[in-house]
């Protein structure tokens, strides 16, 4: 597969997800290697929302929102239509670098465990192939 190839378009990633506009972190899937990895992209533009107040005159994404892609993109490594993904924890999780409007943020996603309805991932937001944030990402996963 070519670099960069997408494996899903925001159609079938809103086939998976529930999240819609503004909540919706990830635009397209570029890897994905089963249930085991995932590779997805954030294309960060000042028209995000969250950039409006966080912080005005200097635009960082709240790291929050970060780890919040991550889940997104775990869910799209593990979830079938009609699951949703809550959290439970977020652990070893750092903040390297700012995330500013006209990244492209690559989402990189690893399953760590599956007991029953509870998921275990990590994951590692970069920008220009610099690690900005990562962390360990544990779920239970329910109906809607």
């Amino acid at each position: 597969m070519a670099a960069n190839e997408t494996v899903m378009n925001i159609e079938d990633i809103m086939k998976i997800l529930p999240h819609r506009y503004p909540f919706l972190l990830v635009d397209r899937v570029i890897e994905k290697n089963g249930t085991d990895s995932l590779v997805a992209i954030k294309n960060l533009t000042m028209n995000e929302e969250f950039f409006q107040g966080h912080f005005p005159g200097k635009p960082v994404m709240p790291g929050v929102l970060q780890m919040e892609a991550l889940a997104q993109a775990v869910g799209l490594l593990m979830l079938e239509p009609g699951k949703i993904p809550l959290f439970m924890s977020i652990d070893k999780c750092k903040f390297r670098k700012p995330v500013v409007p006209g990244d492209q943020l690559r989402l990189e996603v690893e399953k760590l465990s599956v007991r029953r309805n509870i998921i275990v991932a990590k994951g590692k937001c970069l920008v220009d192939g610099t690690v900005v944030s990562e962390g360990e990402l544990k779920f239970a996963v329910t109906d809607m």
